[in-house]
């Protein structure tokens, strides 16, 4: 078996199809395709557009065979694998309405399963929900629970001989989207198929220059926007070849992503900072055989960009042909299809390093240095289309170099959070502006995200970002990695209490007292905040669908009290 071409001498459309359905039927006609690869990274199936597209439509009517109507919703777990991707079209091709839903976690129960799938459905009152054989006792269970009338695998669907397949209209919803199950009530964004051919025709033709050379490469999980919208659905639009591995695989395996990109010529691959953390820290170019030097576009998204783990990854796998100019830091959100800005090509990272004490202070951003100075990286101008703005609490937007709330505005948003008009009403105005919740400022047009404003702290007058916390503890202690502090505040009766949650692999008393303490004296020291440092387990910190922290779960969690049960005995 041999994956699908990259064939650069193919027919190209660069896009700018009015639905998904209409962007599968064109690149249908073309020799590019999805490969599906396993936890060793070897080749499961490779499946051409042609093929998807005979299996999609036989199983759309086998879908509406079963009694689902048109517009129902369809919670359908995103395995990677041949499935989910023919059942996530055959939905479109019936005009149903499919809900990606998560694999349990790795450390996770039944229960908890049970439950953050069983929101989901609810919410999305989804009709049917269809996975892998190994979960239909649990699917089973959180259909029950909620009202789904249809569960099982798609395998097992009645046979139709045929049936009259209504071509969805640009305005149909193209699927649900959960951004996070982590919520009590989680909110579904609405995607139509205008918004999200919109977002694509925007990102490959104006942010990535993709050609018919072009070849994506990714392991992120397709519940999560990332991984579904930009390297299923994106690419398809242009009728690029994708290669698929497991998020399993590569969190076992990290360097087989590397592996990937290099047997097969990728040129478009992103992934959270941690991602290239680990392979950094797994590998160096010196593997035999290794070229990423067609790897032209080196995705930086899902989270903060953070600026040391991507420097050390170009450092350690740049005798295998990695250039640090193919760093593109981008900034989005599921609210907006996927994409909202994106570093220009060839670039690298362009940071800017800034007074702390000053953005602490009054959201003013000038240059610094020292230990009270930070990096943010600028991730690009908005998207062709799009505008972008950032204000102040009053709505007024605020000049160049001063952090506000993020707004932006342009055909890729959502249509709504489904069935929820009063938290659609909290963020999307009547004049089509979307508050993001995220805090950024503008510099030379481009826009640099420094956090989320619910996540801010405020100590005695100043504006904390707990991720400067964070990696201040991350990057100075060794015994730590990324990913293991969370920070938040807490109400006391005092006044706000910073907290600090550090995951600790050690069971020794000594070690542990030892680590609190270095911990409470660098955040004392570099950001002059007295913190209550708190040990949990190794992995016991919450992370959201895409792999980065999650701290409002985690402060959910210590608030329960959840933690206690990490302390020694």
């Amino acid at each position: 078996m041999t994956p699908t071409p990259t064939a650069p001498d193919r027919r190209y459309h660069p896009g700018g199809f009015a639905t998904l359905t209409e962007a599968l039927d064109f690149a249908a006609a073309g020799p590019t395709g999805v490969n599906l690869y396993g936890l060793r990274g070897e080749l499961i199936e490779a499946m051409p557009y042609a093929e998807l597209r005979t299996r999609a439509r036989a199983l759309a009517a086998r879908l509406l065979a079963s009694g689902l109507k048109p517009l129902d919703r369809v919670g359908l777990v995103a395995e990677t694998d041949a499935d989910f991707v023919t059942a996530f079209f055959a939905c479109q091709y019936a005009r149903l309405i499919p809900a990606p839903l998560p694999l349990p976690a790795p450390l996770g129960g039944r229960d908890a399963y049970v439950e953050q799938v069983g929101r989901m459905l609810g919410s999305a009152k989804a009709a049917a929900v269809f996975g892998p054989e190994s979960l239909l006792p649990w699917l089973q269970a959180a259909a029950d629970a909620n009202g789904v009338r249809i569960c099982g695998q798609v395998a097992d669907l009645p046979q139709a001989t045929s049936a009259e397949l209504p071509a969805p209209a640009p305005d149909d919803a193209c699927y649900v989207q959960f951004s996070s199950g982590s919520t009590r009530n989680p909110t579904g964004v609405l995607c139509t198929h205008r918004a999200l051919m919109a977002n694509a025709l925007a990102s490959t033709s104006g942010g990535l220059c993709t050609t018919a050379a072009d070849r994506a490469v990714s392991w992120l999980p397709l519940y999560h926007d990332m991984g579904l919208v930009g390297f299923l659905l994106m690419p398809l639009s242009v009728q690029m070849s994708i290669d698929l591995m497991p998020t399993g695989a590569f969190v076992r395996r990290p360097l087989l992503w590397l592996d990937l990109i290099s047997k097969n010529g990728g040129t478009i691959s992103y992934s959270p900072s941690f991602g290239y953390e680990l392979c950094a820290r797994r590998g160096d170019g010196s593997r035999e055989g290794l070229d990423l030097s067609q790897w032209r576009v080196a995705g930086c998204g899902g989270d903060m960009v953070r600026p040391a783990p991507l420097l050390a990854f170009a450092e350690r796998y740049a005798q295998a042909g990695f250039k640090a100019t193919a760093f593109v830091a981008s900034y989005g959100m599921a609210e907006a299809t996927l994409g909202l800005s994106m570093a220009p090509l060839g670039k690298g990272l362009i940071f800017d390093t800034i007074d702390v004490d000053r953005l602490e202070k009054d959201g003013g951003v000038v240059e610094g240095a020292g230990v009270r100075s930070r990096a943010f990286v600028r991730c690009g101008a908005v998207l062709p289309g799009h505008e972008l703005d950032v204000r102040d609490e009053a709505g007024a937007v605020l000049p160049e170099r001063r952090v506000g709330r993020i707004f932006v505005r342009g055909p890729s948003l959502m249509r709504e959070y489904y069935g929820d008009p009063r938290a659609t009403a909290a963020v999307l105005g009547r004049d089509g502006w979307l508050d993001t919740g995220d805090l950024g400022y503008l510099v030379d047009g481009q826009v640099v995200p420094t956090g989320r404003a619910k996540d801010l702290i405020l100590l005695n007058g100043r504006n904390v970002w707990p991720q400067d916390l964070e990696w201040s503890a991350e990057s100075e202690i060794e015994k730590l990695r990324s990913g293991d502090v969370a920070a938040f505040s807490v109400d006391r009766d005092e006044g706000e209490q910073l907290v600090v949650l550090v995951q600790s692999r050690s069971s020794d008393p000594q070690v542990r007292r030892g680590l609190t303490e270095d911990v409470a004296a660098l955040l004392r020291a570099r950001h002059g905040v007295e913190a209550q440092v708190e040990l949990v387990g190794h992995n016991a910190l919450p992370q959201t669908s895409s792999g980065k922290l999650s701290r409002s779960k985690a402060r959910a969690l210590f608030l329960a009290g959840a933690f206690r049960q990490e302390e020694p005995a």
